[in-house]
């Protein structure tokens, strides 16, 4: 891409000099010494001395540890990076380091959990430090009563509520793994992930509202508490409050909070599982990531603290469901002592606007979202900053695809000026960030701002030559703590090892398609097991996302290559409103603003783009569908019955 010669923002000095990313650096200078200018100069200490730099960290962050560590890293030189070890000789608990500021700060403001249809109406009950550990403690009592213990698995399916937050905490807190799924899940769904993993204790919900409507699910609870034999319990949280029939044996949310105890810890080794998280599972069973205490915590404390200048007296809110690793994210704001805002429902009820009334009532300063609700609403023409009062919101994040460079500017035009637009990119198989944001750095139009402090992540050719400027393979060359410390019932390692180190070897490959640009940012082009290779000519599917998502007649697009002969041919299918001139003006376009070879072979009008229930665009599976394979998994979308649309084009293109 034509790098932009201009940042659409840059930091005050008052503003970067008064970050915490700023003192962290000053921190950096003396445990290094080295100058450390800027953050180019801090990222490259942060991945030569990868030791140094993650225990300043933990240091700087203040992890709360009953026994410290005797090594930051060990074996972190190996030819396998999966044999790096973090944080040797610790022990900690990573719900008790979340639930840090329940003591001396413990009437501050822990969480505030909005409900659809109640923005506006003052009806969002704030929940303190204090009280959230008494329930963690409470719902403690009943799980241990059920004799959960280290390493037993407890589920959750449910909505984005304080009662997931809650059971989280507690399990955690006693050295048990916590693995959640939304509710909009069919029972697929839910079997090919909990069923892999045996829980103990099921805590899911009766129904949820979405979109002015309810949804029941105590027949898919029924059904998946009777299907999975390793469950010795279920709690079911009333949600909807008038649902009949029942679970036989289960207990409301209520019962399990019945019985007051203190909050337990359990002490355990830095790489001890506190998450089980689940590949999409759109091309296949998902894979079941399991991630560590020290390494997730130590990630997204730097991540919240240093990347986006979380602070206590913030309040951080991102539109996450609990089937989203951004949820996992989101609840760590915890440690930070900040409030963190839950939305449960809609982004589009009443109207596209919900949220951003939402953040100004509840006072947001860092403010998550999507690409695809950001094009929603500029496609609506709301114009947030004219109906709303957004003073005090400091940063936007968006992940979960790339973000157009028309987009970055219509953020500063329409949403506010002067704040830090953070285009933000990782995965469930980091729980974390590759790259992210910068407090102290401009905003350039269509590029995430830098690589992540301590990541060593490069673009490489096939070759596994490193390059600059040109469209390569995200990979990263050292090892980093939110690295998974395995997938679940993968003994040997095996099916880790080939998702991410056969196609390098010893060398993390993440299957993005990326520019590190002059600006040491960071531009995302797709995936790069979707990559489109006309003519042997590499391109990511974001690239023409960018120029078809802008027009005023498309409200949503899907691009996927389609092998011909020996070639690949682009096709474009698009939702909207159709003209015999459309097809016309979207290869002009995209002519124009890419390369003819990004000219597709055919734009064709459909009704739906099929997407996962966390929002991403299902090409691969869409292409296997084209070429005349079964679907697949179609539990794992938000959407299913738009895959039947493109099962009915196979073998007719």
């Amino acid at each position: 891409m034509s790098q932009p010669t201009s940042p659409l923002w840059t930091p005050s000095a008052d503003r970067a000099e008064a970050s915490q990313l700023a003192g962290f650096l000053a921190q950096a200078r003396q445990r290094s010494g080295r100058a450390l200018v800027d953050y180019d100069a801090l990222h490259r200490w942060s991945v030569e001395d990868l030791e140094a730099f993650w225990g300043t960290v933990w240091d700087y962050v203040g992890v709360v540890a009953s026994v410290p560590y005797r090594s930051v890293l060990c074996d972190g030189d190996a030819s396998d990076p999966r044999d790096a070890r973090w944080f040797e000789g610790a022990r900690l608990n990573f719900a008790e380091n979340l639930l840090r500021h329940a003591q001396g700060a413990g009437d501050s403001t822990a969480l505030v959990a909005v409900t659809e249809g109640r923005v506006g109406v003052a009806e969002a009950t704030p929940l303190t430090y204090r009280e959230l550990l008494r329930r963690v403690g409470a719902f403690q009592q009943f799980l241990r009563a059920r004799g959960v213990g280290v390493g037993d698995r407890v589920a959750g399916f449910l909505p984005n509520r304080v009662e997931a937050v809650v059971a989280m905490l507690a399990t955690t807190g006693l050295g048990a793994i916590w693995s959640s799924c939304s509710p909009d899940f069919g029972f697929s769904g839910v079997m090919d992930r909990f069923g892999q993993i045996g829980p103990t204790v099921l805590v899911a919900c009766d129904g949820y509202r979405y979109g002015g409507r309810r949804f029941e699910t105590v027949d898919r609870v029924r059904a998946v508490a009777e299907a999975v034999e390793s469950l010795r319990a279920v709690v079911v949280v009333d949600v909807l409050g008038d649902v009949e029939g029942g679970v036989a044996g289960a207990v409301s949310w209520q019962e399990a909070l019945s019985s007051e105890g203190e909050a337990h810890f359990e002490q355990l080794p830095p790489d001890h599982p506190v998450y089980i998280l689940y590949s999409s599972g759109t091309t296949g069973v998902p894979k079941c990531i399991v991630h560590g205490a020290a390494g997730t915590l130590v990630q997204h404390a730097k991540e919240l603290v240093l990347h986006s200048d979380v602070r206590a007296s913030d309040a951080l809110f991102y539109f996450t469901t609990c089937g989203w690793m951004m949820w996992n994210w989101l609840v760590s704001g915890l440690f930070t002592g900040c409030r963190v805002v839950l939305f449960d429902g809609s982004p589009g009820h009443p109207d596209l606007g919900v949220l951003w009334r939402m953040a100004a009532e509840q006072g947001v300063t860092h403010f998550g979202t999507s690409p695809k609700f950001l094009a929603s609403v500029q496609k609506q023409q709301i114009v947030p900053k004219q109906q709303v009062d957004l003073e005090l919101l400091r940063v936007v994040m968006s992940t979960g695809s790339p973000l157009s460079p028309a987009q970055f500017r219509w953020v500063y035009d329409n949403v506010k000026s002067d704040l830090q637009l953070a285009s933000i990119a990782g995965g469930t198989d980091i729980v974390s960030c590759f790259m992210l944001g910068s407090p102290i750095d401009p905003v350039y139009a269509g590029e995430i701002q830098k690589r992540g402090l301590g990541m060593a992540v490069e673009a490489w050719t096939e070759e596994g030559v490193p390059v600059v400027g040109e469209k390569a393979e995200l990979v990263c060359t050292r090892p980093f703590p939110s690295m998974p410390v395995g997938f679940y019932n993968d003994p040997d390692g095996a099916r880790y090892k080939a998702a991410y180190f056969e196609h390098f070897p010893g060398v993390w490959r993440h299957g993005d398609f990326v520019e590190i640009t002059e600006h040491g940012g960071v531009v995302v082009y797709g995936r790069s097991d979707a990559t489109l290779n006309p003519g042997g000519v590499r391109i990511g599917t974001a690239e023409i996302y960018r120029v078809v998502e802008g027009h005023p007649a498309v409200q949503d697009s899907l691009v996927v290559g389609l092998p011909v002969g020996n070639d690949v041919r682009i096709v474009l299918f698009v939702v909207g409103t159709w003209s015999d001139a459309l097809e016309g003006e979207l290869r002009t376009l995209i002519r124009t603003h890419c390369t003819p070879r990004h000219v597709p072979w055919k734009v064709i009008q459909c009704p739906a783009v099929p997407r996962t229930i966390s929002g991403k665009k299902v090409e691969i599976a869409v292409t296997r569908l084209l070429r005349g394979d079964a679907a697949s998994n179609r539990d794992a979308l938000a959407n299913p019955e738009a895959l039947d649309y493109f099962a009915g084009l196979a073998g007719t293109l």
